[in-house]
Order: structure tokens, then C-alpha cells, then sequence
């Protein structure tokens, strides 16, 4: 996931950073600027890498296009 979203956002995002949770094991949010993008508890388990591109895009570049990810299915 870092590794896509750090080429799809090449010119948006320095850089993504992991980092462990000792107090709430089993915690997955992804935060960009302290706002919460993603969180397993609220969104229901994990993204797939369409919805976490299309939040991350939404928060840091809106008019961004992702191509065939912003497509219908």
C-alpha cells in the first residue's frame, strides 16, 4: 500500500510512515496531517487500494485523476 500510494502521489506525499501502536494492538488508521483517512474500526476492516488512492487523492489533490480507477465498475 505504501509503496502505491507513494507512486501514484509522487508529487503530493514526502513520504509514508509506519508505525506500531503498543497500546491498541489490532489499530489500522491511516492519518494524513493528524486527519484520519482510514480507520479499520470505523470503515470496516482494510481498504482496497482503489478507496484508500481516491481518499488520500480527495484530501490531498482533489482535481487529481486517477484514470481507470475513477471509472465505474
Amino acid at each position: 500500500m505504501a509503496q502505491e500510494l507513494l507512486s501514484t502521489f509522487e508529487q503530493e506525499i514526502d513520504e509514508v510512515t509506519l508505525k506500531p501502536n503498543k497500546e491498541m494492538s489490532g489499530t489500522f488508521k491511516i492519518t494524513c496531517n493528524q486527519d484520519l483517512i482510514w480507520c479499520r474500526k470505523r470503515d470496516g476492516g482494510f481498504p482496497d487500494i482503489k478507496d484508500l488512492k481516491q481518499r488520500v487523492r480527495n484530501y490531498v489533490s482533489p482535481q487529481k485523476e486517477l484514470g481507470h480507477l475513477d471509472r465505474p465498475e
